[in-house]
């Protein structure tokens, strides 16, 4: 997975870099995800990694399925002929992720999802949501789960930051030092 990422991270900055000079930024992230969508059909897949159709054979493919030339635009469609050249069509889901984060990091926002064993009534949403845009300097939206399995407490996820308050996570890390 590590791999891909790698080798989506030019094209992603480069995108993005377009996307921003242009003022499309939603428009682009739309547009990326969509298409990282297509490549997720297995058909799809088996197009864009066929020996027997050429680049330019499966970019034009691909743009077609993904609603033509004018549904698509020179831009995006460029962009695909370019992936397809490099053999990296294949890659767009980790573009269009990194794309995501790209824009995150410009606009100064994170998705925050937090699990809670209960429901989080909204005032209490409302105080979390505050303290983590203080926290993390961003602005923040949250998106709240409940998962029973917790027993009690709640775990945040906002990007690579995991805070683990719950009672199973507790439990586990007394498990764990018992046994270690």
């Amino acid at each position: 997975m590590a791999e891909l990422v790698t080798l989506a991270r030019p094209y992603a900055r480069a995108v993005f870099g377009y996307a921003r000079a242009a003022g499309a930024l939603s428009e682009w992230l739309v547009s990326l995800k969509e298409s990282a969508a297509v490549t997720r059909d297995a058909k799809v897949a088996a197009l864009l990694h066929s020996p027997t159709i050429t680049t330019d054979g499966k970019a034009q493919a691909f743009i077609d399925i993904c609603g033509g030339d004018e549904s698509v635009g020179k831009p995006l469609a460029n962009f695909f002929h370019i992936l397809a050249e490099n053999n990296r069509l294949a890659l767009l889901p980790q573009i269009a992720e990194l794309y995501e984060l790209y824009k995150a990091n410009e606009e100064k926002t994170v998705d925050v999802e937090v699990l809670s064993a209960f429901d989080i009534p909204e005032d209490l949403e409302s105080k979390l949501a505050i303290t983590l845009k203080e926290t993390l300097k961003r602005d923040v939206t949250l998106n709240t789960l409940v998962d029973a399995s917790l027993i009690g407490g709640a775990i945040v996820r906002a990007g690579d930051t995991v805070i683990d308050g719950s009672v199973r996570g507790r439990l586990t890390k007394l498990a764990e030092a018992m046994n270690g």
